[in-house]
This record gives structure tokens, C-alpha cells and sequence, in this order.
């Protein structure tokens, strides 16, 4: 599977990246049965609280198993940027170096990976939820393409980097607007003092939506639409970024009265698969720093 051995814990990062639902969790896991590791998650909707079914949260026993960080970090409503992250993950895995064992930074979020593994230089710009509002609801009259636009005329990098990501290009006009200047041209990089051992797991494409679709099936029987009313009384609002994530947005369709259930799980299903095709091309199966292991169990 992954040899582990011979790694020196206090100059050593090894990561492991995939499209969601293809098995990282369970590898880590697998690990800490041979390996003195931990693990440092780099998933974007895992650092919420009460957000468990719908991000396919570590369970207790795997929790138990190895150690996780940057799970359960912030309440929804709370912001927690790009710069909060890597500040979190960078400190992490300075602790458990320290403490003599291995950090694995297991995840699917490509800006994460990428903000750990290549040091990148994250302007400090505070959100602007005033101007944040008034370029959704300009993107939400004039169309998505508008967006793009608008952020191409700035910051071409973000434009075609994050062209589906409404959230992502709102920020790019939001920095340039603050700043003068593009967020890409601000990204610059500082190596980590560390090595990067990269790992990525990956299997055909319609064998992983196969299993996507099971997963979001078994997430609804544990009772993802009650995850998802709990959080609606308890304040959260549809708007945040949050409850905008794979699962949550569509259940909140359906409990708004938007769609019927079945269709709700189908729009999670197709989104899901629509995601996967995202993070290939944030990890790339050309990429040579990347072992790509398709036969892991």
C-alpha cells in the first residue's frame, strides 16, 4: 500500500489527496495501525461544528484511531479564511513533529493543500460582507458568466482557476477592490521547511460516482435532512458559506419547499460528481510529484 518507513517525522509531510468519497479517511486510518501518525485534515467543511453527516466527518472510532486536526474548529457562522487555515494547519503539524510523530494532511480541498504544501503568501484582507452581498445579487441578476468576467478583467489566474466557484471569485474582486492589486499576484510562495511526500488516490471514474451515489444515500438514512433542519432552528441562515456546501445547500431546497427529497438527493448526487471533476483538476493525475495508487483496498 504506502511505505511509511524510513520518513523522518521532524522534516516530513506527507499528503494524501483524491476526490471526495474515494477512501482517504479510511487510508489514514489504515496507517495509524502501522505508523506513529496524525492527521491534519484539509477539508473545507469539516471545520464546522454540528456538521457531521453531510461532510462525511470522521466517525468516533476513526477519531479514536488517529488523531484529527482542523476538524470542528468554528461554529457555521463563524468566518474562517484560507489565511485562518493555514495558520491552523502549519501549527498542527508543527506540534505533532515536535511530539516525534508523522503528519499525513489528508484532504480534498485543493486551495488548502496548496496553502500548506507551497507556503503560499495569503493577503489579510477582513471580508466585506457589504460589498460581498452586492456581487452575489449583481451575479444573481446579470448570470455566472457575468461574474467570470468581471473577474477576468482582474485577475485572469482566479478567473479560470475558480471559474465555478461564485464564492472564490466574489473574494478575487473583493481583494482587488481592497488592495489594488490581484489576489493571484499576492499569492506568492515561501517552501515550507519541510519535505512533501505526495500520495493520491483515485479509481475509474464511474466505479467512484457508484460509490458517491451509495454514500449519499447512506448520509440520508443516517439522517442528513435532520443535520440539516437542526442547523436551520438553531439560526444558521441559507446565505452562509457554510450551508452552501454539497448537501446542505440541496436538503435546504428541500426543506424550504423548493423540491420534493428525491430530487433534492438527486441534485446531491449529480453536484457531487460534478465536484469530483474539480478536484482532478486540482490534482492531476499527470502530476509527478503524486504516487497515484489505485488498487488500496
Amino acid at each position: 500500500m504506502i511505505n511509511l518507513s524510513g520518513l523522518d517525522p521532524g522534516k516530513t509531510l506527507v499528503v494524501i489527496v483524491g476526490p471526495t468519497g474515494v477512501g482517504k479517511t479510511n487510508l489514514a486510518v489504515r496507517l495509524a495501525r502501522d505508523y506513529a501518525v496524525e492527521v491534519v485534515s484539509a477539508d473545507s467543511r469539516q471545520v464546522y461544528r454540528y456538521m457531521d453527516i453531510g461532510t462525511a466527518k470522521p466517525a468516533a472510532a476513526e477519531r479514536a484511531a488517529v488523531p484529527h486536526h482542523l476538524v470542528d474548529v468554528v461554529d457555521p457562522d463563524q468566518p474562517f479564511t484560507l489565511a485562518d487555515y493555514q495558520a491552523a494547519a502549519c501549527a498542527a503539524i508543527s506540534d505533532i513533529q515536535r511530539r516525534g510523530k508523522l503528519p499525513l494532511l489528508v484532504g480534498g480541498t485543493g486551495l488548502y493543500v496548496r496553502a500548506v504544501t507551497e507556503g503560499l503568501t495569503i493577503p489579510r484582507v477582513p471580508p466585506n460582507e457589504h460589498l460581498r452581498a452586492e456581487l452575489a445579487a449583481l451575479a444573481a441578476e446579470r448570470g455566472h458568466d457575468w461574474l467570470v468576467a468581471e473577474v477576468a478583467r482582474v485577475d485572469p489566474v482566479v478567473a479560470l482557476r475558480e471559474r465555478a466557484n461564485t464564492r472564490r471569485l466574489i473574494r478575487a474582486l473583493e481583494v482587488y477592490r481592497f488592495t489594488g492589486r490581484s489576489l493571484s499576484a499576492q499569492q506568492e510562495r515561501r517552501p515550507p521547511p519541510y519535505e512533501v511526500v505526495w500520495y493520491g488516490l483515485t479509481m475509474e471514474r464511474g466505479a467512484l460516482y457508484a460509490r458517491i451515489d451509495e454514500r449519499v444515500d447512506r448520509m440520508v438514512e443516517a439522517g442528513l435532512v435532520e443535520e440539516v433542519r437542526r442547523l436551520a432552528e438553531r439560526g444558521y441562515g441559507w446565505d452562509l458559506p457554510s450551508m452552501s456546501g454539497l448537501g446542505y445547500r440541496q436538503i435546504g431546497e428541500y426543506l424550504r419547499g423548493e423540491c420534493d427529497l428525491a430530487t433534492a438527493v438527486q441534485r446531491i448526487k449529480y453536484a457531487t460528481h460534478a465536484f469530483v471533476r474539480h478536484q482532478y483538476s486540482w490534482f492531476r493525475l499527470s502530476d509527478a510529484r503524486i504516487h497515484w495508487i489505485s488498487d488500496f483496498g
